[in-house]
């Protein structure tokens, strides 16, 4: 009865249960649905008020994986990845547009997601300095986290002043 109990366990353990197991899914850069025209809309604002303000950096579709913290609304929500190119914070600059079913929605959301970045389990996530710029633009929401100290480009900060023009903000408290 031993032996057969041994057994059975191994054989649970071995090749049939690396097969049957669910793949673990791997990020991606690409929006988790195709870019909407309410999407592509607030791209066009955020690069328009880039310009504005004098930001010479490229804004450009995100290369490389990058998910922030977020809130359950967050998580759920469509979203699209860009880039502002830093000079010496390559792996810098993103911004990430949300979309949400109407104006109502992006405000519920960016008002429970300025509450998470407070809470603990969000500022983990984050060096202790950083800063976040969060704003509804319609049906969208856009979020851009940046730290002051560390670039000696004040691109980064230029393009938080440029991202806080856009729509209705939210303070982030600290």
């Amino acid at each position: 009865a031993i032996a057969l109990v041994v057994a059975a366990t191994l054989a649970g353990c071995g090749l049939g249960a690396a097969t049957s197991a669910a793949p673990i899914p791997v990020a991606s850069v690409e929006p988790s649905a195709p870019v909407t025209a309410a999407v592509a809309q607030t791209r066009g604002a955020i690069a328009a008020a880039l310009a504005a303000a004098g930001v010479g950096a490229p804004l450009s579709d995100a290369t490389r994986p990058y998910r922030p913290a977020e809130s359950a609304r967050l998580r759920a929500a469509p979203r699209a990845v860009y880039q502002v190119l830093l000079s010496d914070q390559p792996d810098a600059g993103y911004i990430v547009v949300y979309e949400f079913p109407d104006p109502a929605s992006a405000v519920d959301a960016g008002n429970e997601e300025a509450g998470y970045l407070a809470t603990g389990p969000a500022r983990v996530q984050f060096p202790r300095e950083t800063q976040h710029v969060l704003q509804a633009v319609g049906t969208t929401l856009v979020l851009y986290s940046w730290v002051p100290a560390a670039s000696s480009d004040p691109t980064a900060g230029q393009v938080a002043d440029a991202l806080r023009r856009l729509g209705i903000g939210f303070r982030v408290p600290s």
